[in-house]
């Protein structure tokens, strides 16, 4: 039995043809620039509404409450429900097209907060209406984020994924820059329901850009029907016997857990022992998008020349440990910053090539699953961890738990190193696939992407 699983109306898509699961070519392409740019452009824009409303929240209850266990339920009611959602989300990205479940979500995360705003507008204001607000959002992420993340090997030729992921991290740090400075600008004239108003707007734009990418569909034989439940234990099992995606998801939770939630709190440190001003509370994000970016165009720039992909990995890892407790120890504001960026910098070295790992070595009708996991350990680890660090932060400086955590990250990374079956499945991915026969020419003839020529084009879009 064949069963359409992305863009069933294939007659109709001019890039419509079967995937399989051997390394995409340029020449089986044809037009992807043009599909990248309006993917990635039409992704920024809806990120940036995204990250308006959570700098705005974030900065909005800090400076409302100053409380560690308020910042604990944000995180926990913003993050939970993704990772209960994403359960199924990628089940559905495996069995349903995955560039209609983005823009499905996007557009019912756009009516649902404009709903919110309009409730806040009439005279409801209390704080459960905030975390109702990122409760919602997250249950939508939770099916969106699994669908983006196995589409982009759909139209990314296999041999540049990690330049497309570190362009992709590259642009998404870019709004983190651009991202702080819109919210504190719109919060500070206006309120926090301004901030839901412009989320709407930028949430539809994208989904208006999304519309007008060519996505290939994949096909998928199996046996017989398979339920839900049936493809969700399909999608365990693959994992659980797959060694070096199992250890990439465990890196990804223990980074989180050690680094993404202790991050969270460095805005409580800056209002505690820096002061309350807003501009400070914005140059610690960008600071921290500065270094996410310079590490994403680093990505960009040379990333089909880097040998050791897991090298670089755990070693960027090791490097945020190292960081993250020197933020414990900083008593100089420029120089917690400055610091904040170099883990930015580590995070993206991290992030881009994991994920072109994952996207490369994984068959196309698993990754949507597997993209469901790999969300469910990271939203799943931020809540947990924040409801340990969020109370504890009430009680101890957050200074002396970014020690902590710097600290335990690094023997996290000691010891996975001593793990003979961790070395051996993880040295499997360390080396990029070959280069697919006839892989070597650009789109309609032309060179590869470069990382600034692949933002000029998405820009361009």
């Amino acid at each position: 039995m064949e069963r359409d699983m992305d863009a069933p109306n294939a007659a109709t898509d001019p890039a419509a043809d079967t995937t399989t699961g051997a390394p995409s070519t340029h020449a089986a392409m044809p037009g992807w620039k043009r599909n990248v740019s309006l993917f990635l452009t039409g992704q920024t824009v809806s990120l940036l509404g995204s990250m308006i409303v959570q700098y705005a929240v974030m900065w909005h209850l800090t400076i409302e409450t100053r409380s560690g266990s308020v910042l604990m339920l944000s995180i926990v009611f913003g993050m939970l429900p993704q990772a209960f959602v994403s359960i199924f989300g990628g089940v559905w990205a495996d069995r349903h097209s995955r560039k209609l479940l983005i823009m499905g979500a996007d557009t019912a995360i756009a009516v649902i907060t404009l709903g919110l705003a309009l409730l806040m507008v009439s005279g409801v204001d209390d704080l459960w209406i905030i975390y109702l607000a990122l409760a919602v959002r997250s249950t939508f992420a939770g099916i969106q984020t699994p669908a983006v993340s196995a589409l982009i090997p759909q139209i990314v030729p296999t041999d540049q994924l990690i330049r497309i992921n570190g362009v992709f991290q590259s642009i998404q740090s870019g709004m983190m820059l651009l991202a702080p400075v819109v919210a504190a600008a719109i919060y500070a004239s206006f309120d926090i329901v301004a901030v839901f108003f412009v989320d709407v707007v930028t949430a539809l734009v994208g989904v208006g850009l999304l519309l007008a990418v060519a996505v290939p569909r994949i096909v998928r034989s199996d046996e017989g029907p398979v339920s839900y439940f049936g493809d969700l234990a399909a999608g365990v099992r693959y994992i659980a016997g797959h060694g070096p995606v199992k250890w990439l998801m465990t890196l990804f939770a223990v980074t989180m857990v050690l680094v993404g939630a202790p991050s969270y709190l460095t805005p409580l440190m800056v209002t505690r022992t820096f002061g309350q001003e807003v501009w400070k509370l914005t140059a610690n994000e960008i600071f921290w998008a500065v270094g996410m970016l310079a590490g994403g165009l680093a990505i960009a720039a040379v990333g089909t020349r880097i040998t050791n992909r897991i090298a670089l990995i755990t070693g960027t890892v090791l490097a945020a440990g190292v960081l993250t407790a020197g933020l414990g120890v900083s008593t100089n504001m420029w120089v917690f910053f400055a610091l904040g960026l170099g883990v930015g910098v580590t995070f993206s070295l991290m992030s881009a090539p994991s994920m072109a790992i994952l996207q490369e070595t994984v068959e196309p009708e698993m990754q949507g699953r597997v993209f469901g996991f790999v969300g469910i350990v990271m939203t799943v680890a931020m809540p947990l961890s924040m409801v340990v660090f969020g109370p504890l932060a009430d009680r101890f400086s957050v200074e002396s738990l970014l020690v902590v955590a710097g600290g335990l990250l690094v023997a996290f990374i000691a010891g996975v190193l001593a793990v003979p079956s961790a070395r051996r499945s993880l040295a499997e991915v360390s080396r990029p696939a070959a280069p697919p026969e006839g892989g070597e020419g650009g789109d309609e003839g032309g060179g590869g992407v470069a990382g600034g020529e692949a933002v000029r084009d998405a820009a361009q879009a």
